[in-house]
């Protein structure tokens, strides 16, 4: 066996075990365009939505008549430095009438605040499935590297309800992989079809192993949810879609900051716009 047949061997034993801690959300910020009663229904959707967090969350709010535009609406949000902001797709925008955007002022607030943002359906766009703002009872974490991505999980977990269930789903992007063995295919001293086999297989055991840390290490701190894993190859926005409906998610998260440019990262914007039926927690 060659050394370098060694270090794979290695390399593909290490794992990175999941590392728990646990998210406090004390100050939570409600942004609306809706005034009146119309705003104070909202408002009281998303702490009845959220009321795992329990009595001690200290709620503000801010309301149409409480910013100018996109900078005002910055300024207010740094004052107020929330751990969480709590608003809707297409805010203080009409293109909730069509499937494109999250809307401008959306898509600064994603990328520019420290703080995560849950996204809600629109009010008044009625494509909310019956569940939406219900319960936190299935919770459905998502990215493109699972694999120690410790914060996604830890942030999940804790707006997953007590005995409710975290999904943990890694798809590789089918098209992609496909790719690359066709490439492969093209190094006569390689031979493709174990290639092929080798590299799927470790590309989808290197998740499961870290879905599998994460169950164990949540039951070792007590908490009383069920962890359970999707890993396998296809289209992102596809199979998310689909386990969106067939497991009936009530909140997605997924990650949303790039730090290689400034707009929101690849996978998370064609999700962000196009899954517009349940709440997304933006990281």
């Amino acid at each position: 066996m060659k050394v370098d047949q060694f270090e794979s061997i290695f390399r593909a034993a290490a794992k990175e075990p999941y590392q728990y801690q646990r998210v406090e959300f004390a100050r939570v910020l409600v942004i609306t365009d809706l005034e009146g009663e119309s705003a104070q229904t909202f408002i009281g959707d998303a702490k009845s939505f959220l009321g795992l967090l329990g009595d001690t969350v200290n709620w503000s709010v801010l309301e149409d008549s409480d910013f100018s535009g996109v900078e005002s609406l910055l300024d207010k949000v740094k004052e107020a430095n929330p751990d969480l902001i709590v608003t809707y797709r297409n805010l203080r925008s009409d293109a909730w009438k069509w499937p494109y955007t999250l809307g401008e002022h959306l898509d600064v607030l994603t990328q520019i605040a420290d703080a995560p943002v849950l996204v809600a359906p629109h009010p008044s766009a009625g494509r909310a499935s019956g569940h939406s703002m219900q319960t936190t009872n299935l919770v459905m974490a998502v990215t493109d590297h699972l694999t120690g991505d410790h914060r996604l999980v830890n942030v999940a977990a804790r707006l997953t309800s007590p005995d409710g269930s975290l999904l943990l789903a890694h798809i590789e992007d089918e098209q992609t992989f496909d790719r690359y063995i066709k490439t492969i295919s093209k190094i006569g001293s390689i031979e493709t079809e174990s290639a092929k086999e080798t590299i799927g297989r470790q590309l989808l055991k290197e998740p499961s192993d870290y879905i599998q840390s994460c169950g164990d290490v949540l039951k070792e701190n007590a908490l009383t949810i069920t962890v359970q894993s999707h890993v396998g190859m296809g289209h992102h926005l596809a199979e998310y879609r689909r386990l969106m409906k067939e497991k009936q998610i009530d909140l997605l998260v997924m990650n949303t900051k790039d730090e290689d440019q400034l707009a929101m990262h690849g996978l998370a914007y064609p999700l962000a716009v196009g899954l517009r039926e349940i709440p997304l927690l933006l990281l």
